[in-house]
């Protein structure tokens, strides 16, 4: 529901964390680390339920272990980079972290 209007709008592939419902923790803390690291996501768009939600378009898990894996990633997004508002959504950009963590 929240990666499908971006992915539809910008043409460019986007992944939902915990899937289409929420429901599979699909990537772990550090694979979405290594992910970000092999320059393979570029932003998270935090989706407004307490900064989970995600990179391109990365939703916010609810099943069992996606709760975990979408929070501990929302808190290393916003301890590592910088928010900003583009459209009334919070974005970071991923390839840039913030001096204090670079």
């Amino acid at each position: 529901m929240t990666a499908g209007p971006l992915q539809l709008a910008s043409g460019r592939p986007v992944m939902s964390l915990g899937g289409f419902s929420g429901q599979d923790p699909a990537v772990t803390l550090d694979g979405f680390k290594a992910l970000v690291a092999e320059g393979r996501v570029h932003y998270y768009v935090a989706d407004g339920r307490g900064g989970r939600g995600g990179g391109p378009g990365f939703g916010g898990g609810r099943g069992p272990g996606a709760d975990d894996a979408a929070g501990g990633i929302a808190q290393w997004v916003a301890a590592t980079f910088t928010a900003r508002t583009a459209g009334g959504a919070t974005v970071y950009d991923l390839t840039r972290p913030t001096a204090s963590t670079a």
